[in-house]
């Protein structure tokens, strides 16, 4: 069964969050973290499809998906070590892989994951496939941005973007609604 088809008959349950950037949704199943949704995103998006069952503040995943969101929001991490559940279609996974290996404190643009993946004339497409990513923060779709160094489209808005990219040491972003 592929990924795709398997989000829709897998159960995953829920955590709220606060956090500095506003309250988020960590969604998991039981083969890992498969979801970071923000505060005003329904559960039933189309950026993140996923059947979720029930809340669950017990759930190993989520605790330790939660102690290491404060830890990088504190200042004390820098990679996480959640294992992560995937929902996507090959590509997506892809990109979702490429964005993992930005490292803390750095950016990417969308042309650089395209070349990185392998297919470098697919920069709308990496866009499109970093705006679907389920696990924000944690695959960091914050540090890529525009060819221009412009801050560009984050489901959390530009001014989640801009204080995570700030929280990494990567100040003086600015969205053009900012300027």
């Amino acid at each position: 069964m592929n990924t795709v088809t398997n989000r829709f008959t897998k159960s995953y349950y829920y955590k709220d969050v606060p956090s500095p950037i506003g309250g988020l949704r960590l969604v998991a199943s039981d083969d890992g973290l498969s979801a970071i949704l923000w505060e005003n995103e329904k559960a039933d998006a189309k950026r993140v499809p996923l059947n979720i069952v029930g809340e669950d503040n017990s759930h190993p995943i989520l605790i330790q998906t939660e102690r290491q969101l404060g830890e990088y929001f504190s200042g004390q991490r820098k990679r996480f070590d959640v294992k992560m559940d995937f929902a996507g279609t090959d590509f997506q996974n892809k990109v979702w892989e490429a964005l993992l290996s930005i490292p803390f404190g750095e950016t990417r643009t969308y042309g650089d994951i395209a070349r990185q993946i392998g297919n470098p004339r697919s920069i709308r497409a990496v866009g499109g496939a970093s705006n679907k990513n389920p696990i924000a923060i944690i695959a960091p779709c914050h540090r890529v941005v525009g060819a221009s160094g412009d801050l560009t489209g984050f489901a959390g808005g530009l001014k989640a973007k801009a204080q995570l990219l700030a929280l990494e040491g990567l100040n003086g972003f600015r969205h053009k609604a900012a300027a």
